[in-house]
């Protein structure tokens, strides 16, 4: 990659990070983005500063010929997009060639829904599963934390143990960005949170008489990050699928975040309030757990239904005899 393109791309995460707080993670897929871009443009004898609109687009087909989902290829136009802007915006170009180009429509895919029961029974696995006393006391607050608050698993790993002092109804968490956002705490989440802080702060006081260094996370590790980490806890949550007989491949972090939502609304719970404790920026992205109730009214009605039995129908779609 060339001197001035490296400039461009460091250029930009600097001021996505700076502007806007982009989260670590993203700057990293969009630096890898963008240096497929580079590497197209560079088989082609361009770069950033001299790409047309055509050679965006031909990107984007190029793309499409490598089989990758329009999730993917929809990002790497974003990517490329705000690139441009930024490049505008700073003098670097003259124009935007990516401003008018439309990316690939987005399937709508509606979130895995796990049941109430189906949680019940992932959080009574996380009470029992451990190989101390200690371990299932972590487990368990890991757990009832996540289903209480809604949290990515980012935010609960590396959640740091100075936010869970002070009001116990309530939870102070890092969202994107570095924006805080309080969430409330349920009962049950409370009283595993104060369970595992007490565990916690028997730990520290060893550690200290010891002379050993004292995390400030609320669920450390021995790991260079210093907390447990996504993968280790997308593993146990998994371990937690089995435990419980619930199907795994509908079990991961992400979709304890969506039960969250989904049986706040079914509830009755008010969409801002719950976008608000997801730390969404835009309702619309809240709205999704809008469709996903609907959809499973939809399917109630169609399984438990007296009329959705076929014998109480006939082929003309008249109630039968039977049922008057």
């Amino acid at each position: 990659m060339q001197t001035d393109t490296f400039h461009w791309i460091s250029s930009f995460l600097e001021a996505q990070s700076a502007e806007l707080g982009a989260a670590t993670n993203t700057q990293l897929a969009y630096g890898r983005d963008l240096k497929d871009f580079d590497a197209f443009l560079a088989g082609r004898d361009l770069n950033f500063a001299d790409a047309s609109r055509a050679d965006v687009e031909g990107y984007l087909v190029y793309c499409d010929a490598q089989g990758l989902a329009k999730s993917t290829r929809a990002r790497r136009l974003s990517a490329i997009k705000q690139l441009y802007r930024f490049a505008f915006e700073e003098g670097l170009r003259s124009d935007n060639p990516a401003i008018q180009i439309s990316g690939p429509g987005l399937d709508k895919r509606l979130p895995k829904i796990l049941t109430e029961a189906e949680v019940d029974l992932l959080l009574a696995a996380a009470r029992s599963s451990g190989r101390s006393r200690s371990d299932q006391q972590r487990n368990t607050c890991l757990m009832e934390l996540l289903y209480a608050t809604g949290m990515r698993v980012s935010e609960l790993v590396s959640l740091p143990i100075a936010a869970t002092r002070g009001d116990p109804r309530l939870l102070l968490i890092m969202g994107k960005g570095g924006k805080e956002r309080m969430v409330p705490l349920s009962p049950p989440a409370r009283e595993a949170l104060a369970v595992w802080l007490e565990t916690r702060d028997a730990l520290d006081e060893e550690n200290r008489l010891a002379r050993k260094p004292v995390s400030r996370f609320l669920f450390p590790s021995r790991g260079k990050s210093g907390h447990l980490t996504r993968h280790w806890f997308y593993l146990l949550i998994k371990e937690f699928a089995v435990a419980a007989g619930v199907e795994p491949g509908k079990v991961t972090p992400h979709t304890l975040r969506h039960a969250f939502a989904t049986h706040l609304l079914a509830n009755g719970a008010d969409l801002r309030a719950i976008q608000t404790m997801l730390g969404h920026a835009d309702v619309a992205t809240t709205e999704i757990y809008t469709h996903v109730l609907e959809e499973r009214l939809a399917e109630l009605v169609l399984e438990r239904h007296p009329l959705a039995n076929d014998g109480r129908r006939n082929s003309a779609g008249k109630i039968s005899s039977d049922g008057q």
